[in-house]
């Protein structure tokens, strides 16, 4: 998961949350993308969202979640996520501790063998975006 801030779920209990990793990232940008992926027996299912999921917003609310089935969509989707959980600038480990660690996450999704840390994920993806519209 990336999540902006801290998380009440607590990753790597065993037999619950053990292939949970959250990294919490706080930069320039407050809003955050509501992206969801699920890969449950491998097959990707993609989601956006309109609001985090949190009771103030499912109980009190009208919230949106919808597919994504354009592949191309997906991929970018992916993209974000992913430069999410490599970003080392910004980005700590959500450990369920309350210690949020420096990242150091046991995995690094392969995306650009060019990156090198530190990594900023918002920064990177304000400059992809910046000359698109």
């Amino acid at each position: 998961m990336v999540v902006r801030g801290n998380c009440s779920l607590v990753p790597a209990v065993p037999g619950v949350s053990e292939n949970i990793h959250i990294n919490g990232i706080i930069d320039r940008y407050l809003e955050h993308s509501r992206i969801f992926i699920f890969a449950n027996g491998g097959e990707e299912k993609y989601y956006i969202g309109s609001a985090d999921w949190m009771p103030r917003n499912l109980d009190n609310r009208i919230e949106v979640l919808a597919p994504v089935y354009d592949k191309e969509i997906q991929a970018d989707l992916k993209r974000i996520v992913c430069y999410g959980f490599q970003d080392t600038a910004k980005g700590r480990i959500v450990d369920g501790m309350g210690t949020n660690q420096a990242w150091n996450f046991p995995f690094t999704p392969p995306l650009d063998e060019k990156t090198i840390s530190p990594f900023r994920s918002q920064e990177k993806l304000y400059n992809e975006y910046k000359n698109t519209l």
